[in-house]
């Protein structure tokens, strides 16, 4: 069903984590793909691994002059843009009250305003070819007030709006834009703060364990593809159901 055979997808925070699964998934469904992060040694490394259909690009995601060289760089590579899924950010936490205003505006720039002018670099060019599919990567926390959050929750929410307008605008162009809102996912930078694969690993969840990068690229690449062609506006959460609401155990008969 996701075959993106006749797509070229451009992947933010490509070289690792939930961005290098979103790469694998994309060109395993035939798409060419351009990685772009700042980690050069692992987008290339990924680029050797993923073959001819991938290209890697240096991209700091808060640069206007650096999206348009990545973009630039896809269409002569590629001949199009079909596909961005804005995956780069920072994930941080800290109380409120002692969150600084500099780092504040430092996760909103790189998780929010790079979300914004990635959408607006590939615009002009997805009008032309009739068409396209932005995948913007929010969280669990755009969808609920998360305690610890507030630069990241804020950013993530920001991004669900974002998303909405978008999706309002630029539906009569054929371009649909969609939200996707991982649960805790074991990836490179979950992992260094202790969590682990398996079951029973994340009781928080009604599935009780956290996901895994590739659960969360099935979901992009099915948005990316046409067998979403009439799905925009979207926020689709893919968390075990930890936005459902509190995880209570259930005993048959009580």
């Amino acid at each position: 069903m996701n075959d993106l055979s006749t797509k070229t997808v451009l992947i933010t925070g490509g070289a690792r984590g939930i961005g290098a699964e979103v790469a694998r998934k994309a060109v395993a469904a035939g798409a060419r793909v351009v990685v772009a992060d700042l980690l050069e040694d692992e987008g290339k490394a990924l680029v050797a691994e993923l073959g001819d259909r991938a290209r890697f690009v240096r991209l700091d995601v808060t640069d206007e002059e650096a999206w348009q060289r990545a973009a630039d760089f896809t269409v002569a590579e590629f001949g199009r843009i079909d596909g961005l899924v804005n995956n780069a950010g920072i994930s941080t936490g800290m109380p409120l009250e002692t969150e600084t205003v500099e780092h504040f505006r430092q996760v909103l720039d790189i998780n929010l305003t790079g979300v914004f002018i990635g959408m607006r670099t590939v615009i002009p060019g997805m009008k032309e070819n009739g068409g396209g599919s932005i995948v913007n990567i929010s969280s669990a926390a755009g969808l609920m007030g998360l305690a610890l959050t507030s630069s990241y929750g804020a950013s993530k929410w920001g991004v669900r709006g974002l998303t909405k307008i978008g999706a309002v605008e630029l539906g009569t162009a054929r371009i649909r834009v969609n939200s996707v809102h991982p649960g805790m996912t074991y990836t490179p930078m979950t992992a260094q703060v202790g969590i682990e694969q398996g079951e029973g690993n994340y009781p928080n969840t009604p599935m009780g364990r956290v996901g895994e990068a590739s659960e969360i690229a099935d979901a992009v690449a099915y948005l990316l593809s046409d067998a979403a062609s009439y799905v925009t506006g979207a926020e689709l959460a893919v968390d075990g159901g930890w936005t459902t609401g509190p995880t209570v155990k259930y005993v048959m008969g009580q």
